[in-house]
């Protein structure tokens, strides 16, 4: 694969640490199943990720998996789209994130404002491990091992995406340089049509002079677009318009998803932690006493007391479910007390189940049939070590480690 069609390919992984909710739903794998369809995905179980915060109870990954890799499949992921893999199956990303660690400063990863944060908020465990200071580094290698141009994630997680980009700036820096690599470039290019090697010399010094990040993105489409250039002159053509050497770790681009706005029951942050989940395989029998006993705006004692729908945690789940007939039905039965709160959670009932149900049908006939779920892990696993295969060769090679 050339380094340029990297921006056609999209990572991305969650720890299997319990039941998957509508939060996760809501804020991952929607994403997922609308990017399945433009871009290359691989999809991946973070079980090594997982251990970094539960290496003293490792049972609950084990049993989480299979769970997870269902709820995927049945929130429509598809794996004739995408690839669905287990971290731990593929040994290269261990390997790479060990070769990684030999150049990463210890100072990056410290500087990781998840790092401060996390030991913080976990208090009950604990986090002073070489593990858990790495698994910035680990995740890195999972993205730089299938030389991804984008992972989606949400703003506050941007800045574990730049680290990656400053590693594989620096491991091309200084792995990158092969002998001749300018005079080979220049062969490169004269290969190309006199056009199109005229039109990369100019985008170079547009951007190698000027700053001119337009020519830049130019002069890669047209550069993914020769069809007569090997893999590694596309590459070194690659280094040459970006005034590096030859590029071997491609710089991914945080691909920003909308914030997930779903609250839990009690109007926090839907989280396992907070106690105040609905998951993916909630009995639907159940679901609506669960809804019908959330707490509701305090100042609405009796039926006629007027309330605010913004003091409710009611209405934070109208804002991700209901239509725009629906929000000002609620806004003014409730300002004016023309609705009661079971009537004002009735249609969440009945959006949640909406919701719900063909997933969780779904989900009943992988969990039929456990074996299909295993094959397209093993499936998945096989087409991604293929990849990651490729990369750390060159990797090795790079730092002089492919002896003979």
């Amino acid at each position: 694969m050339s380094t340029v069609d990297s921006q056609n390919r999209v990572l991305s992984g969650m720890r299997p640490t319990g039941q998957l909710h509508l939060g996760h739903y809501h804020g991952v794998l929607k994403n997922w199943v609308q990017l399945q369809h433009t871009y290359q995905c691989f999809f991946f179980v973070a079980d090594w990720h997982a251990l970094t915060t539960h290496y003293a109870t490792p049972k609950v990954i084990e049993d989480s998996v299979m769970n997870m890799v269902i709820d995927w499949l049945a929130a429509g992921v598809d794996p004739e789209k995408a690839t669905l893999f287990i971290q731990s199956k593929i040994p290269e990303h261990a390997e790479l994130h060990l070769l990684l660690s030999m150049m990463t400063p210890l100072g990056w990863l410290e500087r990781v404002p998840s790092y401060k944060d996390q030991q913080e908020k976990l208090r009950d465990k604990d986090l002073e491990t070489y593990g858990f200071l790495g698994y910035p580094l680990l995740q890195s290698a999972d993205i730089l091992i299938y030389r991804a141009g984008f992972v989606p994630v949400g703003a506050d997680q941007v800045a574990h995406v730049e680290l990656t980009r400053e590693i594989a700036r620096r491991f091309n820096h200084l792995y990158g340089k092969e002998p001749d690599h300018e005079q080979l470039a220049l062969a490169a290019v004269k290969k190309m049509s006199k056009k199109d090697g005229k039109e990369i010399l100019l985008q170079r010094t547009a951007f190698q002079q000027q700053g001119d990040h337009q020519a830049l993105a130019q002069g890669r489409t047209l550069i993914r677009e020769q069809q007569n250039l090997s893999l590694s002159d596309r590459e070194r053509v690659l280094g040459y318009l970006e005034g590096s050497g030859k590029v071997i770790l491609s710089e991914p681009q945080a691909l920003l998803t909308p914030a997930a706005k779903m609250p839990g029951l009690d109007g926090q942050k839907m989280s396992k932690s907070y106690g105040n989940t609905i998951a993916l395989r909630e009995p639907l029998d159940g679901l609506a006493k669960k809804i019908n006993t959330m707490p509701t705006d305090p100042a609405r004692i009796r039926l006629t007391d007027a309330g605010n729908p913004d003091n409710c945690p009611v209405w934070q789940l109208h804002e991700v479910y209901s239509d725009t007939d629906t929000k000002n039905w609620v806004q003014n039965g409730c300002r004016n007390a023309g609705i009661g709160c079971l009537a004002c959670k009735k249609p969440l009932v009945d959006a949640v189940i909406s919701e719900l149900e063909p997933m969780q049908a779904r989900a009943a006939q992988y969990q039929k049939d456990p074996d299909e779920v295993r094959n397209i892990l093993v499936k998945g696993s096989e087409r991604a070590r293929v990849h990651a295969v490729e990369t750390l060769n060159e990797v090795r090679s790079a730092m002089g480690l492919s002896y003979r």
